[in-house]
């Protein structure tokens, strides 16, 4: 069915389609209305969830976690600082591996403050254990959410789908919101095999002594790694019970393109309309977003780029004293591999606008 929501309205609905047993979260700009509308329907008695308000984002984080633990479907969703006061928490629900999902309405950290949006939040946590997605516009967000509970509980491992906060937290669009009877089929009931009950009492989170916390860790790695064939196959399972498609990576006019533009999230639709003036120039340009960030799809990104001459990576979100962390990541993926020109570019920090006319005079001069 076919709405007119505003973004984090939408993803209240959904996740409320999604039938979790305990939400918890504390409100901060720009997550805040995403918490408001879950309340609403727990208020209004459209939901069942149990809905637990809490002092603190690290607390809301250690709400899920529990409840995770003790088997029951759980979500939270928050930003920011909000995220970062949630890291100690987020690398735990990972190290004991707890299917729980998390929306991070992407937004700059301080200082100094801003609540308007860049990545650097999610990108901060990229390596605490969590499967990461970014969502392009408000219809992958919804869609990212089915598809994270269901990944989530197949392999054993939390997901955050980060969402722009305001582009797409709070733009009003038509949104596709499935109907329960399809969100069903798609994601049955959470049976887990592995929780805490009083009448089969086990450990979880032990003391890991030097002589196993590293294999253990290792172990985590290879988990992460290996969840993304299992991403790839529930995706190809929700385009056929819904109809859409969701991908690993984005493109956009890749064929012959000698200059590509690397992205992640909603200015993905900014760069595509550069590309498309661009073309009209004659220029041989292409697109690439990326929408999982871990685990990192290093082949799939591979393939995208191989033939490129020119890769110009815009990052919204940087590595102090280094460079963007975007750049980073393509160049590990294509070390090695391929010669090609990679230019390292931070832009939209803090909210600040990126026009296409700014893209277009990143590729006018270039002979490519």
């Amino acid at each position: 069915m076919k709405k007119l929501l505003e973004g984090s309205q939408a993803i209240a609905q959904i996740v409320n389609l999604c039938k979790p047993g305990v939400v918890s979260a504390y409100p901060i700009t720009p997550q805040t209305h995403i918490v408001e509308n879950l309340a609403k329907l727990k208020a209004d008695g459209a939901a069942n969830y149990e809905f637990v308000k809490t002092e603190s984002e690290f607390a809301a984080a250690s709400v899920v976690l529990g409840a995770s633990a003790t088997g029951v479907r759980a979500y939270s969703a928050t930003t920011s600082q909000g995220l970062l006061l949630m890291t100690e928490v987020l690398y735990n629900i990972a190290g004991l591996n707890l299917p729980v999902v998390l929306t991070c309405a992407n937004r700059a950290i301080g200082a100094p403050i801003n609540i308007w949006n860049d990545q650097q939040d999610a990108y901060s946590v990229r390596d605490s254990g969590w499967i990461m997605f970014f969502a392009n516009n408000l219809q992958e967000a919804v869609d990212l959410h089915i598809l994270a509970f269901k990944v989530a509980e197949t392999v054993g491992l939390p997901v955050m789908i980060n969402m722009d906060g305001f582009y797409l937290t709070h733009t009003v669009e038509e949104v596709d919101i499935p109907d329960q009877k399809l969100v069903d089929r798609y994601l049955p009931k959470y049976n887990p095999e592995n929780f805490l009950d009083v009448k089969n009492p086990k450990t979880f989170g032990y003391l890991a002594t030097p002589n196993e916390y590293q294999e253990i860790r290792l172990q985590l790695d290879e988990q992460i790694k290996s969840s993304k064939l299992k991403v790839r196959s529930l995706m190809k399972e929700f385009e056929k019970v819904f109809g859409r498609k969701l991908n690993v990576i984005s493109s956009y006019k890749l064929s012959g393109a000698k200059t590509v533009f690397v992205s992640t999230g909603s200015i993905f639709g900014t760069i595509q309309v550069a590309v498309d003036e661009l073309r009209k120039k004659g220029k041989k340009v292409g697109l690439m977003n990326l929408n999982l960030l871990r685990p990192f799809p290093e082949k799939e990104i591979f393939q995208a780029l191989k033939n490129a001459k020119k890769i110009i990576v815009l990052n919204r979100a940087i590595s102090l004293g280094a460079e963007g962390i975007l750049t980073t990541e393509i160049k590990r993926a294509l070390y090695g591999k391929c010669k090609t020109e990679i230019v390292d570019l931070v832009v939209g920090l803090g909210g600040r606008d990126v026009k296409v006319e700014e893209i277009m005079k990143l590729v006018v001069s270039s002979k490519y």
